[in-house]
């Protein structure tokens, strides 16, 4: 029962992750670990599959083992989140609250830019494709 519990804790979590990649005031991060601690409890598959996972699954290895998260991950978080939060802010009536969204916008900011920056994996830049010999 305790191992359906860290299941369904670790698919909300999940939830929330994903739905932060599109809302400025939710984090992704903490979610993501929090889902990867309760799969780590609760499902072995579940926990392989979300680390397997193309996108999330490098993105959650890096944090957890300190290296960081990639330039791209970095520079797409951040056009995401200050683009949204303009969008919001051009829907609030209110100036103070306009004001107040840039709060949590700093303050990912700060965090992104101060977490460590992954090296590039060198996959696209400077490949050679035979097309130039």
């Amino acid at each position: 029962m305790i191992k359906v519990l860290f299941n369904i804790a670790g698919t909300l979590a999940l939830i929330l992750a994903v739905l932060g990649l599109f809302l400025p005031l939710l984090p992704t991060t903490p979610f993501l670990l929090l889902a990867s601690a309760c799969y780590i409890r609760g499902s072995e598959r579940m926990h392989r599959w979300l680390m397997g996972h193309r996108i999330l699954g490098p993105y959650l290895t890096g944090i957890q083992t300190g290296r960081g998260i990639p330039i791209r991950a970095k520079v797409i978080t951040l056009i995401f989140l200050w683009a949204t939060l303009a969008v919001s802010a051009w829907h609030v009536p209110l100036p103070w609250l306009r004001l107040l969204l840039l709060v949590p916008g700093i303050g990912v900011t700060i965090y992104l830019l101060r977490m460590k920056t992954l090296p590039s994996s060198g996959k696209h830049a400077g490949r050679n494709d035979g097309a130039t010999k």
